[in-house]
């Protein structure tokens, strides 16, 4: 769900119950949709990309966008927000500058100055490897986990696992999109996950 300040009222996203939404959240909703781009054969033959920078590109549809993924966790004191490389920098900036807190990136390896750990995620063929700075995250840091779309969940269980490894509090994590045919959400366990968009098929 989220707070519309212009309306002075909450508004609730694809991922809350649907009987708790009213014609104009469906609304809303449909027109974030709207501003989704499908590109056929991206990045290779068979597969149908989903394009974010029409909705980034729409000032209005990327603040809804932004207060959709932060409206769940601000009763949550969140102390950071950490976002995955890269496409998950845009939001993860702004939802940390929602809610007043410091942001921290999870990057691909060997592209962060100081010490760093690392977590390898399995890809179709091979692995991949992110990383994060070993002092950017204190004990008992209330974290929320932030990423443009949540797919097979690779990605965001490694993330976790950095934020767990630094002893931070993984509070939650919030995306734009999510593929629920992918099942990404069994990756991250109990961890409550917001998703603005949902796509079943």
């Amino acid at each position: 769900m989220a707070y519309d300040g212009r309306l002075g009222r909450t508004v609730y996203s694809e991922s809350s119950i649907d009987n708790f939404m009213d014609s104009h959240d469906r609304l809303q909703l449909a027109r974030l949709r709207g501003l989704i781009r499908d590109v056929a054969n991206f990045p290779k033959h068979g597969i149908i990309f989903k394009d974010i920078t029409p909705l980034l590109a729409d000032a209005a549809g990327f603040a809804l966008a932004t207060e959709y993924m932060t409206q769940p966790f601000r009763h949550l004191e969140v102390d950071l927000v950490v976002a995955v490389e890269s496409r998950g920098f845009i939001f993860g900036a702004a939802i940390a500058k929602n809610l007043s807190t410091g942001f921290v990136p999870v990057r691909k390896a060997g592209r962060l100055p100081a010490a760093t750990d690392g977590e390898e995620y399995v890809l179709e063929y091979g692995t991949n490897r992110v990383e994060i700075h070993r002092d950017s995250i204190r004990r008992g840091d209330k974290v929320l986990l932030v990423d443009d779309v949540l797919a097979t969940g690779g990605t965001i269980a490694a993330s976790a696992r950095l934020i767990q490894r630094l002893e931070g509090e993984l509070i939650g994590a919030t995306f734009l999109l999510e593929l629920a045919y992918l099942n990404g959400r069994s990756q991250v366990g109990n961890t409550p996950v917001q998703s603005v968009l949902r796509y079943e098929h």
